[in-house]
């Protein structure tokens, strides 16, 4: 049976006031989307950013439900931040069946649609389904599936274009006990999943054109991160989005204007997670 995962579809920030945390991220430079309202039972709703092959999400809490009482308990437990990585597949129900086949469990199929503003006034509908790894497959965060039924009213193109540059996720980073260990767990994952160590850091190659996941212990990356506050971010979740900008000093000029909290990196500029709700925003060249 063929590995249906084949790379990083987008990650999501959950947060815990979304409008605060969607006015941070315009302040450092990125085009968001109009706020997207989740069912009521849901209880949430969404901010993207998008970019062309994949994009960041800020999910924020409104309403509490019994529908999401578990993310409301992961916030209050690990704090804001980065709480989740999506993966690319093209159906759930046939992910989750050659995932079977594959020895590799999933629990919580489902399919939910949500409505998208659209830039002539009218109004479209984004539909999804899901299917999750489960907690005994993903070391750190949570890890799940997401199959696009409406891509046309996700990646909407006036929202590709970042006053920032963005142009992609570069990586994901995060912090482990046993980075080895828990990269050789991640990496079964992916179709095409792979894992390198280097200079203290694992990595887990995700795919063609994907992210990748790169794990470290806490002193490895608190020299990556100088004087930023690790503590700030999602504890047992994952620590650093890097993205991918056309022209760094754009970026730069922006988090300079937003008067952000940053450093200065071996790649790039990190911005604190008390500038960027809980997540270390780190912009480096495409």
């Amino acid at each position: 049976m063929t590995h249906p995962v084949k790379g990083i579809d987008h990650c999501f920030a959950l947060v815990d006031d979304l409008d605060a945390a969607a006015a941070q991220y315009k302040a450092l430079g990125f085009t968001l989307s109009p706020r997207g309202l989740h069912s009521a039972a849901k209880g949430s709703a969404n901010y993207t950013i998008m970019f062309p092959d994949d994009y960041f999400e800020l999910l924020g809490i409104l309403t509490p439900t019994e529908g999401n009482a578990e993310r409301r308990e992961a916030l209050a437990r690990m704090g804001q931040g980065l709480h989740a990585i999506a993966c690319r597949i093209e159906d759930a129900e046939a992910a989750a069946e050659a995932l079977a086949e594959l020895s590799i469990p999933t629990q919580g199929l489902g399919s939910f649609s949500r409505p998208v503003p659209l830039p002539d006034g009218t109004e479209g509908v984004a539909a999804f389904s899901t299917v999750s790894f489960t907690p005994a497959d993903t070391p750190l965060g949570t890890v799940f599936m997401c199959q696009h039924k409406t891509r046309d009213t996700v990646w909407l193109p006036e929202l590709l274009t970042h006053p920032n540059t963005a142009c992609g996720l570069s990586a994901i980073l995060a912090i482990s006990d046993a980075p080895e260990a828990d990269a050789t767990s991640f990496a079964r994952l992916w179709a095409e999943g792979a894992v390198s160590t280097d200079d203290g850091f694992s990595t887990i190659h995700t795919g063609p054109n994907s992210a990748p996941l790169i794990l470290a212990e806490t002193d490895r990356m608190t020299s990556a991160y100088p004087g930023l506050d690790l503590a700030a971010t999602a504890q047992g979740g994952f620590t650093v989005l890097q993205i991918k900008v056309s022209n760094l000093d754009a970026a730069r000029r922006c988090v300079e204007g937003a008067n952000a909290t940053c450093v200065e990196t071996s790649k790039g500029i990190a911005v604190a997670p008390q500038s960027a709700a809980g997540v270390i925003v780190e912009f480096v060249p495409a």
